[in-house]
């Protein structure tokens, strides 16, 4: 007789959009799926080359273009687990920021026929890079602790909006490339030093939210945002993620536990999002009353 459907094990998926480093994700029980990317033309995937490889490419003017994962990559592996009599709960990348997640719903919806007993449970996280990357820190922490999938699927979708982006970027041009400034903004902001203050709003989106002068100043700036959205809420773990500017993310670590963070974990921005966000580019994630 089968094994009762509300006791199956199950599988946490996510997208390498986590932007967590190795080190944390060798000590998580999650299986991560690759966006592709291009430097200059030639395509890569994972970390076959090295973050500042990466980084300095794009400060020597490389060309850099992402791809979403397609439907069927994530169906072959889905349909894998299932085959195995595992579950999946996947935690996408944001909706609003990538058609990688939709993709994964399709894959989802092209199994639920072949495999009636299996469960895929499909959650936008509506968050980006080490934000998903938290969020996915607390899921499997939780799936460790013996939440059932469907537990942890109302879990998520109930603290999702919870989880808070608030970012800068050192040089404009490469948010312009990608449409979030204009021509003439990025100009002047490069001339004046201007720096622009984003967040990851309830949608998925990225908000332009703020402009300050200076690279310290636009980081405090990020200190003090952050300490308006904490509300009543604890952070045992916060994250910080960058641009290959390590020093700057140590400053923001530092003023994040002075504000009650724990463990700040400092990542990467992986070439998916830096892609986008360019050298330079620096984010905090922490857990507040709203974004």
């Amino acid at each position: 007789m089968p094994e009762n459907i509300k006791d199956r094990k199950y599988k946490l998926y996510s997208d390498s959009t986590c932007d967590l480093s190795d080190e944390l994700l060798k000590g998580m029980d999650v299986e991560i799926l690759d966006l592709s990317y291009e430097v200059d033309g030639k395509a890569h995937s994972g970390n076959d080359i090295s973050m500042k490889e990466f980084y300095d490419a794009m400060r020597n003017g490389a060309v850099t273009k992402t791809s979403q994962i397609s439907p069927s990559v994530y169906e072959a592996a889905f349909e894998k687990e299932l085959a195995a009599g595992y579950d999946v709960l996947y935690l996408g990348f944001s909706s609003g920021l990538s058609g990688s997640f939709n993709a994964a719903c399709i894959a989802r919806d092209n199994l639920a026929e072949k495999y009636p007993e299996g469960k895929i449970k499909c959650v936008d996280s509506l968050c980006a890079s080490t934000g998903e990357g938290l969020l996915l820190i607390k899921a499997d922490e939780k799936k460790k602790s013996g939440m059932s999938i469907g537990e942890l699927e109302n879990w998520l979708e109930a603290n999702k909006l919870h989880l808070c982006h608030i970012f800068t970027v050192d040089d404009l041009k490469y948010l312009h490339r990608g449409g979030r400034v204009s021509k003439t903004a990025a100009i002047a902001g490069s001339i004046l030093g201007i720096k622009p203050v984003l967040h990851v709003d309830n949608d998925g989106h990225l908000i332009p939210v703020g402009k300050v002068r200076g690279r310290k100043q636009s980081i405090d700036k990020l200190i003090e945002m952050m300490s308006e959205r904490l509300g009543g809420w604890e952070n045992p773990v916060a994250a910080i993620c960058h641009g290959d500017c390590i020093e700057d993310a140590e400053y923001a670590a530092k003023q994040m536990k002075k504000l009650g963070a724990g463990k700040v974990h400092i990542c990467y921005t992986g070439p998916v999002i830096g892609s986008h966000s360019g050298p330079g580019t620096l984010a905090i994630f922490f857990m507040g009353e709203e974004r």
